[in-house]
Parts: C-alpha cells; sequence; structure tokens
C-alpha cells in the first residue's frame, strides 16, 4: 500500500458534506461577481486579494471534504485541527480578500450595514470567546460530532465568528482611532490567550471531557486522555506560532501605513488640496489609499500649491 493509500485508509477516505460546502459555493460565486463589477476601475479588488480569498474558500472544502473531515469525527485532535484551519486560517484569508468597495452593495441594506458594530474590537473580541468556549461545552461539541446539522451550523460559526474577530484586525471597515498597533497586539494576545487556556485545559485537565470519541480513540490505538492531551498540544503551540506571525504583520502592516498616509498628506499639500491626516488614516486603514490617491491628483491643481 503506497503512502496516500495508508492515509486514505486510515482516515476512512474522503467525505461529501452538502450542508457546509453550500455557503463556500455562495460565497465564492457572489465575490467573483462583486470582482467583475468593479473590474477596470478604480476600485478593482487586487489580485493578491483575489487570491486571498480563493484560497480560503478552497482550504475551507478541503478541509471538510478531505480525509481530516472524516476523521475529525473520530479522533478529538483531529477535531481541533480541523477547526483550528476553519476558524483561524481559512477565516482570516476570506477577510484578507475583502475591500470595502467590494461590500458596499451589501451595505445598502440597512440591517446588514447595522452588522458592522459586531466588528469593533470590544464587541467582536468577546462574541469571538463566546462562540469559541460553548462549541467546547460537552453537551454541544459532542451533539455537534453526532448530528450533521448541528456540526454543519457549528462550523458555521466557527468561520462566521472568526472571520468577525479578524474583520477588527484587517477589515476594510474603519478602525476607531484609539486601536493603534499597540492595541492591535494586545487584542491579538487577548485572542490567543483565551485559545491557550483552553489548551492548558485539555492538557493538564486530568480526565477526557468528551465520551463521543470513544469507538474512534478504540479503533486508532489511541487513550481518551492522549486524544485529548494532543488536540491541547495541537491548540497551544498553533496560538504560539500564530502569534508571532501575527504581531510580525501588525508591525509591518504599521510602517506600511504609515509611509502611505504621509505620503498622501504630502500629495494634497502639493495639489492645494485640503486633506487632514485622519481622513489619510481611515482611507489606508480602509484599504482606500490608491483611491484617494487618485482623487487627490484629480481634483487638485497642476502646480504646487504655495508655501
Amino acid at each position: 500500500m503506497n503512502g496516500s493509500s495508508a492515509v486514505l485508509a486510515f482516515a476512512g477516505g474522503t467525505q461529501f458534506a452538502p450542508l457546509e460546502l453550500g455557503p463556500a459555493t455562495l460565497s465564492g460565486c457572489l465575490y467573483a461577481l462583486g470582482v467583475h463589477r468593479l473590474r477596470g476601475t478604480a476600485r478593482a479588488v487586487p489580485r493578491w486579494r483575489q487570491a486571498c480569498f480563493y484560497a480560503g474558500l478552497i482550504l475551507i472544502v478541503v478541509t471538510l471534504t478531505s480525509p481530516l473531515g472524516r476523521l475529525a469525527d473520530e479522533l478529538f485532535w483531529a477535531h481541533m485541527t480541523e477547526h483550528l484551519l476553519l476558524a483561524d486560517v481559512g477565516a482570516l484569508l476570506l477577510v484578507l480578500g475583502l475591500t470595502g468597495p467590494l461590500l458596499a452593495p451589501l451595505l445598502r441594506v440597512g440591517w446588514i450595514d447595522r452588522l458592522r458594530a459586531l466588528s469593533h474590537p470590544l464587541v467582536a473580541l468577546p462574541l469571538w470567546g463566546l462562540n469559541f468556549y460553548l462549541w467546547h461545552v460537552p453537551l454541544l461539541h459532542e451533539a455537534a460530532v453526532r448530528h450533521e446539522v448541528i456540526h454543519a451550523i457549528q462550523h458555521l460559526c466557527f468561520v462566521g465568528f472568526g472571520a468577525n474577530m479578524w474583520m477588527a484586525l484587517f477589515g476594510p471597515f474603519p478602525k476607531p482611532a484609539w486601536f493603534t498597533s499597540a492595541w492591535q497586539c494586545g487584542y491579538i494576545l487577548s485572542v490567543r490567550m483565551l485559545g491557550a487556556v483552553l489548551g492548558n485545559v485539555f492538557v493538564f485537565g486530568g480526565h477526557a471531557f468528551y465520551d463521543v470519541y470513544a469507538h474512534g480513540e478504540r479503533l486508532h490505538g489511541i487513550t481518551p486522555d492522549g486524544d485529548q492531551n494532543t488536540a491541547g498540544a495541537i491548540m497551544m503551540v498553533w496560538e504560539s506560532v500564530l502569534t508571532l506571525l501575527l504581531f510580525g504583520a501588525i508591525f509591518m502592516q504599521a510602517a506600511r501605513d504609515s509611509i502611505e498616509q504621509q505620503e498622501l498628506l504630502e500629495l494634497a499639500d502639493a495639489r492645494g488640496v485640503a486633506l487632514t491626516p485622519e481622513r489619510a488614516r481611515r482611507a489606508v486603514a480602509a484599504g482606500r489609499g490608491a483611491e484617494l490617491r487618485a482623487r487627490v491628483e484629480r481634483n487638485g491643481p497642476t502646480t504646487p500649491h504655495p508655501g
């Protein structure tokens, strides 16, 4: 038996998850339509953002339909890995693919526009934490493993609240003026600490919390305690690695934003266009710096502003 066959045999083969693939397919179609609508305009979606969004969708689909998706019903450590891929990596990539102009048609709907308040850092963080911990309560967690519909709802919640948590950091909506790089690092640390606490509980909790994996653990020759300890260790290691990567990304983004803001202010001054530092900051934070630059160049005089 070759390596790939062994993996498939171990995991029980691939699986089809229509309840969970439907939202991914719909999201991909709507995104493609939005990208097509903006193509050729000053608000066109950058290729790197398109690549991020489609990579996020592909990761989510592959995670749900690959052998890992089936193994997640049998072993807790596999289920934990699945959720980390969906809620952290997949959701983050989806958010990186979004822009303000892309979301504009949706935001014209009143009740959808009001949902933007959920992405405020002081709202998004507790919502994410509440969702994260509730789905690890034994009653809810085991119900998700046993029932396909509840499992689909669980995955939608992980992706949805995960994306909302990332929107506070990397989304196209204007961020609060106080939410500087230092606060963003604190936000990341808070998210990661919430995950690390639960990881420690799984590693040092003293006994297995879930009985639903008993058959799979016997099948794969792993004890319940060993399964749970492995899941907790995976979470703790992943939280540490992701925290370091995100800290680096925040510092690099802050440096790029600062340079772009200064360039916009200098261009506006040279063109005689009124532009406040706050407006420049908000445009850059929303990913609309290039659009503001084009507007300044279009509206300002061709000669330098005196003084």
